[in-house]
């Protein structure tokens, strides 16, 4: 039997499940999720190991109207990404009208002329089977109206685990033929400290009002076993710096008296134990890096 390998990307606007769907794929957690759009600002490589083929996802951050520096950095990454995949899958969630985010994206990813494209109804699990019916429909249209055409268009709910399956094997399906690219076991080819940062961003996101998450970032400091740990008994010191951009934003993340940030420390270090599978102290800092989202020397300091 022929082994395939390449890569596929989940394209779409903010939020429209990309990154649960990739995490579902590859059966763990690789990339973070938030209910808020833009949570992903990386490309996240999850790898899919099968005995007939290597499938590497590459999550990417949603395409939409940048108001920022950061925002125009984001859809750029966007776009190299899709420019340099075997396949491209690009997600409609079903529970909303095909609008004109989608449209403006379709049209763009149709100028990648010789890359196959699948269409991805994604949350059915929110819908019912008329509205289901009803956007694979619209998603149809939509494909005709740009001059796109569908290789495949099949709805999926990555939380019941619908057609998660039948989504793989399709994107297997167009890959090209060659030996595995990772080695068998790595589920992800994210360095630990963009892991550990992004898990970190993912507790912070939670609870806090809906204009701060675009005005969160992490950074790790620094990173490492304790030396005075004995071998059976590990502990990873990982000491971490949330950036806001104003004094404002630094006290709602911190809370009162440090509540929410105790709450975003503990929820942190649970996923990063559960990710690394070591038991991690967590020092956590609330710093102000000014309007660095349109700051280009402070987007560079924070890794964009």
């Amino acid at each position: 039997m022929s082994h395939r390998s390449g890569f596929a990307c989940f394209v779409g606007r903010p939020n429209a499940g990309k990154s649960t769907l990739t995490n579902a794929i590859v059966g763990t957690k690789v990339a973070i999720t938030s209910s808020r759009p833009q949570t992903t600002r990386t490309t996240v490589r999850g790898i899919v190991h099968r005995p007939d083929a290597q499938l590497v996802l590459v999550d990417t951050p949603g395409l939409h109207r940048p108001r920022t520096l950061l925002g125009e950095r984001l859809n750029d990454l966007v776009r190299t990404t899709w420019a340099e995949v075997d396949v491209v899958a690009v997600c409609f969630p079903a529970d909303q009208k095909i609008g004109p985010g989608d449209r403006f994206l379709t049209q763009e990813l149709a100028k990648v002329r010789r890359t196959p494209k699948l269409a991805v109804a994604t949350k059915t699990d929110l819908v019912g089977p008329e509205r289901v019916a009803e956007h694979l429909l619209d998603i149809a249209a939509l494909g005709d109206q740009t001059s796109t055409e569908w290789a495949d268009v099949v709805p999926v709910s990555a939380v019941s685990g619908d057609q998660v399956g039948l989504l793989a094997d399709l994107l297997v399906a167009r890959l090209p033929e060659g030996p595995p690219l990772y080695p068998d076991g790595e589920l992800t080819d994210a360095p630990e400290e963009t892991i550990v940062a992004e898990l970190v961003r993912e507790a912070a996101l939670e609870g806090v009002r809906d204009e701060l998450p675009h005005s969160i970032a992490v950074v790790v400091e620094e990173m490492g076993l304790r030396p005075d740990r004995p071998a059976d008994k590990p502990l990873l010191d990982i000491h971490a710096n949330l950036f806001v951009e104003r004094d404002s934003q630094k006290g709602i993340v911190i809370g009162h008296k440090g509540a929410r940030l105790r709450e975003v420390g503990t929820r942190a270090r649970t996923s990063i134990e559960a990710m690394l599978g070591t038991p991690v102290y967590l020092d956590l800092r609330v710093k102000i890096a000014k309007d660095w989202q349109r700051d280009p020397r402070q987007l560079r300091r924070l890794g964009f």
